[in-house]
């Protein structure tokens, strides 16, 4: 009992494993499946490419990394984030959501040493793959829908990703023989259950905003050339504001290691071999508020540029040609 309640306290943050928690063998595989995906995803956005996605990939891949450094609490003294993979995949479509959620997850593993490098694939097609294809597959059903009825299934996509990432995670600790399943999967789809709600609220609370203000930057949407390109300023402006909010993020300790230590495998966890940015802070400003917010700010510009200089390169590339909004 003491270790499931235990177990109840991991936080979204699990889902960005660590080295040492899965085996090689799955590690590897993971790394094969997402790379399989990723190719996928960048010849079907290199295919059916709009101009108007290469602002609009860089911005939400800034927005997604800001949000995803605001905790918010949940019942049982633990927190959890944005993942945003629904989202992304509701606003772009499923194939641009993948390149924008690996560009995130990559980044927070390279800057900021938040998961590891072997089991980046594995992080990457939780967080990212399943969560992009499940939630955008289930918001299909509601694309004749009005707009309410839209909302409420896009509410219930983003819950599901959140739950699917973490069934996957519980799957992947079973496999390398990190824990027993009938201990990690109800634990981990419990709390993730209320994870997944503030996920719901965040995604459809975004959708709502989109869907009144600018309706025709939703890949489903009917409308076209709406106003000019003043909402590029104002989306860097929402993602800036997520990074400047990164300091009131919720202070609950992580539960992945009380988890570990339960559990016994709290020594299999593995250091990265350098640190850039640990724990989103500047090393020469220390934890201070500044610091958290100047590292944001660098993460959420990089992965910005990095989506925008992947979707430039993949226009360059011998394919079909870019389609304009008009067309």
């Amino acid at each position: 009992m003491t270790t499931l309640l235990s177990l109840l306290s991991w936080l979204i943050i699990l889902l960005h494993i660590p080295d040492g928690f899965l085996s090689v063998a799955v590690s590897v595989i993971f790394w094969l499946i997402t790379i399989v995906f990723v190719g996928i995803a960048a010849r079907q956005v290199q295919k059916d490419f709009e101009d108007r996605q290469t602002p609009l990939m860089g911005i939400l891949a800034a927005f997604i990394f800001g949000a995803q450094m605001l905790n918010f609490p949940i019942a049982g003294g633990t927190s959890g984030h944005l993942l945003g993979g629904a989202l992304a995949a509701i606003i772009l479509g499923p194939w641009a959501a993948i390149l924008v959620m690996s560009a995130v997850i990559g980044a927070q593993a390279l800057l900021f040493q938040d998961g590891g490098y072997l089991v980046m694939g594995a992080n990457i097609f939780n967080m990212g793959i399943l969560t992009a294809l499940i939630g955008f597959g289930f918001y299909r059903s509601a694309l004749r829908g009005s707009t309410r009825v839209k909302l409420v299934v896009a509410g219930i996509a983003a819950w599901l990703s959140v739950m699917a990432g973490a069934l996957s995670t519980s799957l992947q600790l079973w496999l390398s023989g990190t824990s027993s399943l009938r201990v990690v999967m109800p634990a981990m789809l419990g709390v993730h259950a209320f994870i997944g709600i503030g996920e719901a609220i965040i995604t459809v609370g975004a959708l709502a905003f989109i869907m009144k203000t600018r309706p025709d930057l939703l890949r489903d949407s009917e409308v076209r050339s709406h106003g000019g390109r003043g909402w590029i300023v104002a989306g860097a402006g929402i993602a800036l504001v997520t990074v400047l909010l990164a300091p009131l993020a919720s202070a609950y300790p992580d539960g992945l290691e009380r988890v570990a230590e339960n559990l016994g495998f709290i020594n299999a966890g593995k250091e990265a071999p350098f640190h850039i940015f640990p724990d989103y802070t500047i090393p020469m400003l220390g934890s201070t508020p500044l610091s958290t917010i100047l590292a944001g700010a660098l993460g959420a510009t990089v992965v910005g540029i990095l989506v925008v200089l992947l979707v430039s390169f993949l226009r360059k590339t011998p394919g079909r040609a870019p389609r304009t909004s008009e067309q």
